[in-house]
């Protein structure tokens, strides 16, 4: 489904050296939310890992297993974080663990939507390592099994997919249940699941309809990372502490800005990015035409100024592309000054994240974790820091 298609750098379903960075190599959260978390993830999981061998021990090996392994072994925890700054800018307290089991929740839905992702844009790594349908694909083979591989791997995978999104599910409301603002919660939650599947399918139509419609491009940023990213767990981490109208306005807005400018970077790591730090090649996007913020820009700007070549080597729908011809894509971003304008955007829009999450009212800790956070997953430089 869903989720930033140039991969978070680290281990795959087996583990392994690189686990816990993200595009762009940045850090994991500061503070101990990730291992925290993390914690959280082993427990809930050995749980389900349980119930899944009563059930069947094939199953529990060969799926809930490859479910557990993807994910513990990898990705940033950034969700996690943004709703741990929403409930502290919300004025929480009382048990730290609850925003930990609402995003533990999320890390299991980001898992479901990854492995549906890599699916459908047959991606055949994910964080530096075999992305989970290959490694299905491997065990056909190893197995002797008859039949397609690739059909059985697709269908394995979407099936692990939603066992992702089942204890996603499960942990959500069992949360939910135990606090005093679960309708809220649960509410939140449900809202942020449509709008996932709705800005993954607007992103596949957009690649099989050749689009090059930057509103398009936009909206699609927004439904498949802005809010599900930041925004929806800000708002999560606020229901916890029964935040008031205006605190929660003012952190959607915060989320939305900031979101935005991640998928945005993501766009410019999807052209520029260096594989050894993002974990897949720099050129999936370029070579399928895939409609993002930077693709849009690029065409309006080179059809503003008559820039045929710009336009012929970036123009939607057109077949996968060599070596040579990503080249010529990526000098065509420089040349059309889109790479800088988008630069130029996500540092606007981090200011505005920045400017919303203050309007909320949180405390300096807060903010100072939100800050942190934002700058550098938007890949601009922390404020106080830029000379360093």
């Amino acid at each position: 489904m869903l989720g930033s298609r140039t991969a978070r750098a680290g281990a795959g379903p087996g583990g392994g050296p690189g686990a816990g960075t993200d595009p762009g190599g940045s850090p994991r959260p500061a503070g101990g939310t990730a291992q925290a978390v993390d914690t959280v993830l082993a427990e809930h999981l050995r749980t389900r890992l349980l119930e899944a061998r009563r059930a069947d021990a094939v199953f529990a090996d060969e799926v809930a297993s490859r479910v557990a392994a993807f994910v513990l072994h990898g990705g940033k925890r950034l969700r996690t974080a943004f709703v741990r700054c929403g409930w502290l800018a919300a004025g929480g307290s009382g048990d730290p663990g609850t925003p930990l089991r609402v995003g533990a929740a999320l890390e299991l839905l980001q898992a479901c939507a990854l492995v549906h992702d890599d699916v459908m844009d047959e991606s055949p790594v994910r964080r530096g390592a075999p992305a989970v349908h290959a490694d299905f694909a491997r065990l056909h083979r190893e197995s002797r099994m008859r039949g397609s591989a690739a059909s059985y791997s697709a269908t394995a995978a979407i099936l692990a997919g939603d066992l992702a999104l089942v204890w996603a599910d499960d942990l959500l409301t069992e949360t939910a249940l135990s606090s005093p603002y679960g309708e809220r919660l649960h509410q939140e939650w449900q809202a942020m699941r449509a709008e996932m599947v709705a800005g993954q399918y607007l992103d596949m139509r957009a690649q099989a309809a050749g689009s090059s419609d930057e509103a398009r491009a936009r909206k699609i940023a927004t439904l498949k990372s802005a809010l599900y990213t930041v925004e929806r767990p800000l708002a999560l981490g606020a229901a916890l502490a029964g935040a008031d109208p205006r605190t929660t306005d003012a952190l959607r807005s915060a989320g939305r800005c900031a979101g935005v400018a991640f998928q945005l970077h993501d766009d410019l790591l999807g052209a520029f990015g260096d594989p050894a730090v993002t974990g897949k090649p720099a050129d999936e996007d370029l070579r399928t035409r895939k409609l993002t913020g930077l693709l849009a820009v690029a065409l309006r700007r080179a059809a503003e100024t008559g820039d045929t070549e710009a336009l012929a080597v970036l123009a939607p729908g057109t077949a996968d592309s060599g070596a040579e011809d990503v080249d010529r894509m990526r000098a065509a971003l420089v040349r059309t000054g889109a790479r800088t304008a988008v630069e130029e955007e996500i540092a606007r829009l981090t200011a505005s994240s920045l400017r919303h999450f203050a309007e909320a009212g949180a405390d300096d800790r807060a903010a100072d974790e939100f800050a942190a956070l934002v700058t550098r997953a938007a890949g601009t430089p922390v404020p106080g820091e830029e000379g360093a």
